[in-house]
C-alpha cells in the first residue's frame, strides 16, 4: 500500500485529482495533465503537509495548552522545535470514504477523545471537480458529544508555480492586516499591510519576499474572497467562502526535488485560537460547522 494509504482518483473532463486515505490529503488536482496544485508520488510522506486537512484546529497552538470552559488541557507537542501542537488531529489519520464515484469522493473522520482534546467531533470533506468551476472542497463538523467543542479548520494546498523561481512569481492577496508572530509563529498582534513588503492586495512579483504569515482582513465580494499565483507559464486562483477569515501563506524555494512552491491556506481561524479566541467556533452539542473553498487554474 502506498504511504498515503488508498487513492481516490476523480475526474470532470480533463480535470483530475486525487484524495488520499491518510489525512485526506489533496496529492494532485492537474488540468490537462497541468499540475495545478503540487503533486507528490504516492511512496513518499507529504511534505510540508502539502494538501493536508487541518481540523480541529489549524497552524499552531502554543505549548499545546489551552483552557475551555474550566478545563485546563494539555495537547502533545508536535512541532517540538517550538513547543506547539501543530496541525490538528488528523493529518495522520486514516480517514473513511463514505462516497466515491467519478468526480467526487466524501473522505469522514471521527476525532475521538484523547489527550488533551476530550470532544467527539466528526468531520466530513467533499472533493469534486467540474468541468467549468475547477475544483471545489466542502468540509462539515458535527458535534457528536454532550458538550460544547471549540473549533477550527483550515486546508493546506501548494499552488504550483509551474518550475518557475519564486522571485518571478506573482502573488494576489485580498489581505488588508497581517499577523505579527513571535519567535515560535504564534501571533501576538496585527498589522496593516500598507506600505509594507506584505501588501499584495493589487497582486505583484514576490522578487526576495518570503512568507510563512499568517493575514485576515480578507475582502470578499458576492460571499467570496480569491487569492491568485500568476506565472509566465500559468496560474491558479484560489476561492473561499467568508467562513474563512484567515489566509496563511508560506513560500519554499525548494519543496520536493527542488521544486518552489506556495501554499495558501485558507483558514477559519488563527494560530493559537484555543487560546486568543480570534476566529474561533464554538460548537454545541448536535451543532454543525460548514465551510468552502476551491482551486481554478488560470492561463
Amino acid at each position: 500500500m502506498a504511504l498515503s494509504g488508498l487513492q481516490f482518483p476523480i475526474a470532470a473532463g480533463d480535470h483530475e485529482a486525487t484524495i488520499v486515505e491518510v489525512g485526506a490529503a489533496l496529492r494532485r488536482y492537474a488540468v490537462g495533465g497541468e499540475d495545478i496544485t503540487l503533486t507528490y508520488g504516492d511512496e513518499v510522506l507529504p511534505p510540508r503537509s502539502a494538501g493536508a486537512v487541518l481540523v480541529p484546529w489549524p497552524n499552531r497552538l502554543r505549548d499545546g495548552k489551552y483552557s475551555f470552559e474550566g478545563l485546563e488541557l494539555q495537547l502533545p507537542l508536535t512541532e517540538p522545535s517550538t513547543g506547539n501542537a501543530s496541525h490538528g488531529l488528523g493529518r495522520w489519520e486514516r480517514w473513511t470514504p463514505v462516497r466515491h464515484d467519478a468526480s467526487a469522493v466524501t473522505m469522514a473522520l471521527d476525532i475521538v477523545p484523547q489527550t488533551g482534546w476530550p470532544f467527539e467531533v466528526r468531520v466530513e470533506v467533499t472533493y469534486a471537480v467540474h468541468t467549468e468551476y475547477g475544483l471545489s472542497v466542502t468540509a462539515v463538523a458535527y458535534n457528536l458529544g454532550r458538550g460544547r467543542a471549540p473549533f477550527g479548520a483550515g486546508f493546506h494546498p501548494y499552488l504550483a508555480v509551474r518550475g518557475h523561481a519564486l522571485s518571478e512569481v506573482s502573488v494576489r492577496l485580498p489581505a488588508r492586516q497581517r499577523l505579527v508572530l513571535d519567535e515560535v509563529q504564534v501571533p501576538v498582534g496585527v498589522q496593516a499591510v500598507a506600505k509594507t513588503p506584505f501588501d499584495f492586495r493589487r497582486g505583484r512579483r514576490l522578487r526576495e519576499v518570503r512568507m510563512d504569515d499568517g493575514f485576515t482582513g480578507l475582502h470578499t465580494e458576492d460571499g467570496r474572497g480569491f487569492a491568485e499565483v500568476h506565472t509566465r507559464s500559468g496560474g491558479a486562483r484560489l476561492w473561499f467562502d467568508e467562513t474563512y477569515r484567515f489566509l496563511q501563506v508560506f513560500t519554499c524555494d525548494a519543496l520536493l526535488d527542488n521544486t518552489s512552491a506556495i501554499a495558501i491556506e485558507p483558514m477559519t481561524c488563527a494560530a493559537d485560537a484555543f487560546n486568543s479566541g480570534r476566529g474561533l467556533i464554538v460548537l454545541e452539542p448536535g451543532g454543525t460547522w460548514s465551510g468552502s473553498w476551491g482551486i481554478q487554474p488560470l492561463a
